[in-house]
């Protein structure tokens, strides 16, 4: 009884982390440029990020122009158009 209680645990364990994995995380590093209610500006190298940012955003410290920061972020679909590509016969 004991094993299969384990075996069930496990296997919810083992769904459950199945479903928390989300969409894959990134990360970019450097100092702010710009801020605003929406967005934050980060230069990495010779590239500027705009990155978008709202109210459920986590801003830990004090965020402000010329601060290094590392941005977490995911890429999220704003819409997909999909061009069907396949004659109808």
């Amino acid at each position: 009884m004991k094993m299969t209680a384990g075996l069930a645990g496990m296997a919810l364990l083992i769904a459950t982390t199945a479903f928390a994995a989300g969409p894959k995380t990134y990360q970019v590093t450097g100092p702010v440029l710009e801020v605003k209610d929406d967005i934050v500006v980060v230069q990495k190298g010779k590239e500027k990020w705009e990155i978008a940012r709202d109210k459920d955003s986590k801003v830990t410290g004090d965020l402000k122009v010329g601060a290094k920061v590392t941005v977490t972020y995911t890429m999220k679909a704003a819409s997909i158009e999909v061009k069907d590509g396949a004659k109808k016969k």
